[in-house]
């Protein structure tokens, strides 16, 4: 790529920096930082931001407004359990935003293989490169986590911290981010690997990164949606606690293909019986 369009990711970037940094902090406290440094205040900021709003709003719908209705008033999680879990998941926020923050940095530079405008390659192209990126992206944490359940020193040292979070009433919206952050940054490599392989649009590759910290609040919430083939909180929730199912992210296909899956409404015919 020339010059001139990498100043298109350059310019994109910057504008966004400033939309969220001018919109929630001071200028003399983030204007005088090189560029790098501004998008990783922005990336915290705004990793933060919906961290808290998502698993606030979240937790007081499920566990408050409808109480006693999704999650049993004895499987809500307490306080002290969701005081834990914005602990560890404010330690490793730092960490986690370097990634999204490295990965501009790379796009900036010209060594992926992004691309500033949709209509740079049309709509067509656009939706198929995507579809090829999320499908990717399945495969790379599919494995990434199952990884790190079956190589035992990397469960020790990094996924156990998530995995105290065993039950369904030590689990909520907020356990979401609740890694260590070697852990919660290898679970997020698969979107910056897809980007040296197919043609991504950057601004969705930003967005989706962020719709991680959605989807995670999702996810730990105990409420089995019950929409096939989306891997929600029903089939999340098994992963907690047996350990050896579940580990894909948006879809059941990837545990389908090799042989992990455990439907939730099966369990709860076994239970039954």
């Amino acid at each position: 790529m020339d010059e001139k369009y990498l100043q298109l990711f350059v310019d994109e970037t910057s504008l966004t920096n400033q939309l969220v940094l001018g919109a929630l902090l001071p200028e003399k406290i983030w204007t005088p930082l090189p560029h790098f440094f501004q998008t990783w205040l922005r990336n915290y900021t705004a990793g933060t931001l919906v961290y808290f709003i998502t698993s606030f709003l979240w937790s007081f719908y499920v566990y408050f407004y409808k109480y006693n209705v999704y999650v049993p008033k004895d499987a809500i999680p307490s306080r002290k359990a969701m005081g834990l879990q914005i602990y560890v998941a404010m330690k490793a926020m730092p960490w986690y935003c370097l990634l999204p923050t490295i990965s501009e940095y790379m796009v900036e530079n010209g060594w992926t293989r992004c691309f500033s405008r949709i209509s740079d390659v049309g709509w067509f192209s656009y939706v198929l490169n995507l579809g090829f990126y999320l499908i990717l992206v399945e495969f790379g944490i599919y494995w990434m986590h199952r990884e790190l359940h079956d190589i035992k020193p990397l469960y020790k040292y990094l996924h156990a911290t998530h995995h105290i979070y065993n039950k369904q009433n030590t689990l909520s919206p907020f356990a979401g981010l609740a890694f260590h952050p070697i852990d919660g940054i290898l679970q997020a490599v698969p979107h910056v690997i897809a980007l040296f392989l197919v043609p991504t649009h950057f601004t969705t590759h930003i967005g989706l990164l962020f719709i991680e910290a959605i989807w995670t609040a999702n996810i730990h919430d105990c409420v089995d949606g019950k929409i096939w083939p989306v891997m929600g909180a029903g089939y999340h929730t098994i992963h907690h606690t047996t350990y050896r199912h579940n580990y894909g992210h948006y879809t059941v296909w990837m545990d389908w293909m090799f042989g992990t899956l455990r439907d939730p409404l099966e369990d709860e015919e076994t239970k039954k019986m």
